[in-house]
């Protein structure tokens, strides 16, 4: 059995968390640069300023990655090393760092997919509100212009945010993430209004300015519900409870992100529910939002259940199998999830991030043996392969990620790479499941079963 003949294999990477050079060739700060050095948010102290020293090493890594067989690299634009101040001047070394990058790509055999925004928000234009201010949008679609402007003539691919439940949620709501704020509801909602718009107008422009004729999508984390069993009734509770809204989370609620884009609106009970706290929504602002997309890009690791805190929520259970980061092994988030998305939203689906962090360390006959991470990819991939053959239109994965990097608030301990890094001497070495991988992309899937 393989995978179809188009599909797209690859891998990801973040910005802020690879590339270090803090402040070099005319970069600004960006609330990660900033907030990391403040000491109780990040374990150990530990911050991205050198990371993976990716910014000086990328021609290394891309051929790493050539070696790898990858064949789509998935990568975000640091906004203030294109825009230091996030608006006005233009930082020409970084316009020349992302386009040999993109070069270097593309003389690779490698396709280069573009995130626009994956977190690392202006400090500038955090100190002006950020995405509480008005102008928000237009100050993203700006910066967005200048990226399209130099790499649209190489790059097909664009994704306009990366799980804005996230950095909205964790960084606004819940105070895990820079700038580790807790805001009231309203304001949290009238900023997930202006990432929206943000998004929307951000899709215009790109289809009106681009060189090459794009494809365009977003990479939204999903709360993905899976059933407790088969029958039709417990399929169609997962499925209610996937697209739930509820005013504890509706930060983190797919629909509340999604329905906007493709439906038109927000979800009616976010209407119910939050009443006087919903946005401030102005003539236009739902058709900017809806914008076409061509593809629904979606970060699936775990399935997620109602928590309860005298017993195991129902996708866990006693000695479940665990992740390094906590999460429970569940592959079925990747039959479910994509079905369900696909079902309510029709759009081809890119599984923009799946991977898993795992305790990995060189051994000592020089290689890195994480076996628990090859299943982990069979697992999920096959369950991704079966949601194909129901149906549900898949066009790619990419694995998360390409290498060990900064995990946010856990530093430098949780480790998600197909290649290791030693960050005291930033040498690289492919595990085991980097090779694994290069086997699965090499037979289009079929080592998987």
């Amino acid at each position: 059995m393989q995978f179809s003949n188009d599909f797209l294999w690859g891998a990801a990477s973040a910005s802020y968390q690879i590339e270090g050079a803090y402040l070099e060739d005319g970069k600004g700060e960006n609330i990660w640069d900033a907030y990391c050095q403040e000491s109780g948010h990040v374990a150990h102290g530990e911050n991205g300023n050198v990371a993976c020293d990716h910014y000086h090493r990328f021609r290394e890594d891309v051929k790493m990655m050539q070696k790898m067989g990858i064949k789509n690299y998935r990568f975000s634009i640091s906004w203030t090393r294109i825009l230091p101040n996030g608006t006005g001047a233009v930082n020409q070394k970084g316009i020349q760092f992302y386009s040999d990058l993109v070069d270097a790509l593309l003389e690779a055999g490698i396709t280069p997919m573009v995130t626009l925004f994956h977190w690392d928000y202006p400090y500038a234009l955090h100190q002006k509100g950020g995405w509480l201010n008005p102008e928000s949008s237009d100050w993203f679609v700006d910066y967005a212009k200048v990226v399209v402007d130099a790499l649209s003539d190489r790059v097909t691919y664009w994704m306009t945010i990366n799980e804005p439940q996230v950095f909205i949620g964790c960084g606004y709501a819940i105070g895990k993430f820079a700038p580790f704020q807790k805001l009231p509801v309203r304001d949290l909602a009238q900023m997930c209004h202006n990432v929206l718009l943000a998004h929307g107008k951000t899709v215009k422009m790109i289809r009106e300015c681009a060189k090459k004729t794009p494809k365009i999508g977003f990479a939204f984390s999903t709360p993905c519900t899976t059933p407790t069993d088969n029958s039709p009734l417990a399929i169609e509770i997962a499925r209610q409870k996937s697209f739930a809204f509820t005013r504890e989370r509706f930060t983190f609620e797919t629909a509340w992100w999604a329905d906007p884009i493709f439906l038109g609106d927000y979800p009616q009970d976010a209407y119910s529910v939050l009443k006087s706290d919903m946005p401030n929504i102005k003539e236009g602002d739902m058709e900017l939002i809806s914008q076409p997309v061509d593809f629904y890009g979606v970060n699936i690791y775990y399935s997620q259940a109602e928590e309860n805190p005298n017993a195991y929520v129902e996708n866990d259970y006693m000695g479940c199998p665990r992740t390094q980061m906590g999460w429970p092994v569940t592959p079925e988030a990747l039959y479910w999830g994509p079905k369900f998305l696909f079902e309510r939203y029709g759009k081809p689906i890119l599984i923009s991030e799946n991977g898993m962090a795992s305790h990995d360390w060189v051994q000592l006959d020089g290689k890195v043996h994480d076996p628990g991470r090859i299943d982990y990819m069979k697992r999920y991939l096959r369950e991704l392969h079966r949601a194909m053959q129901d149906g549900t239109e898949v066009m790619g994965y990419m694995y998360w990620s390409i290498m060990d990097n900064f995990e946010w608030a856990d530093g430098y301990d949780k480790r998600f790479g197909l290649v290791y890094v030693d960050y005291r001497t930033q040498e690289r070495t492919i595990k085991d499941s980097g090779y694994f991988y290069q086997t699965v992309i090499e037979t289009n899937g079929e080592t998987i079963f």
